[in-house]
């Protein structure tokens, strides 16, 4: 009896030591200090490297979806200028079919500066809002920018747009001078969004 009494007072203390001894090296890993001068746990640096890599990630996506809004931008704006010459070409010749269609193909060109896109591209914007994702969260409370845009702020939202209008207007008897007049709007516009590149 005497034999298990010391055997068990001899587990017990052995036990207290190893969890003396577990507790005991985070502090002495640590440089020795006290055990209440140190956090009770830090994060692993392995973590925070993978977390540092996770809003590299995060951050390049950021800048993936601004050079892909800008090559919807670029392509929008290629496709009004291929149109405006085509109005002017059909205005010089007279030809009042070619030259409405050109100009109504030119609005809508002008419209899709203004709203970064299509229905489609619309639709995918929507998406990412829906999921919590804004380009610009900061800048759309202070009103710079619509929900969801990349590049064009409301500025420059209303000038492509009043633009577009301006220009569908002109679809029945357009006139060259006008058309220029409201291009240039658009290609003012159009550099600054591009440089200042959302």
């Amino acid at each position: 009896m005497e034999k298990t009494g010391v055997a068990r007072f001899a587990v017990v203390a052995l036990f207290v030591a190893g969890i003396a001894v577990v507790f005991a090296r985070p502090a002495a890993a640590q440089g020795g200090a006290p055990p209440l001068a140190q956090p009770s746990a830090m994060t692993p640096a392995e973590m925070v490297a993978t977390y540092n890599t996770l809003a590299d990630a995060i951050l390049a996506l950021k800048k993936t979806e601004t050079n892909l809004v800008r090559s919807i931008l670029a392509a929008a704006h290629g496709h009004a200028q291929a149109e405006l010459g085509r109005a002017q070409k059909a205005v010089k010749a007279g030809d009042a079919k070619g030259a409405r269609a050109a100009v109504e193909a030119l609005a809508a060109d002008v419209g899709q500066l203004g709203t970064e896109g299509d229905a489609a591209v619309a639709a995918v914007r929507k998406r990412l809002l829906e999921g919590g994702h804004h380009h610009h969260a900061d800048e759309e409370a202070k009103g710079i920018y619509d929900q969801g845009y990349v590049m064009v702020t409301r500025a420059a939202k209303q000038v492509f747009l009043d633009a577009s209008r301006a220009i569908g207007q002109q679809a029945s008897a357009p006139k060259a001078e006008s058309l220029e007049a409201e291009w240039k709007k658009v290609e003012a516009t159009y550099a600054e969004v591009m440089k200042a590149g959302g």
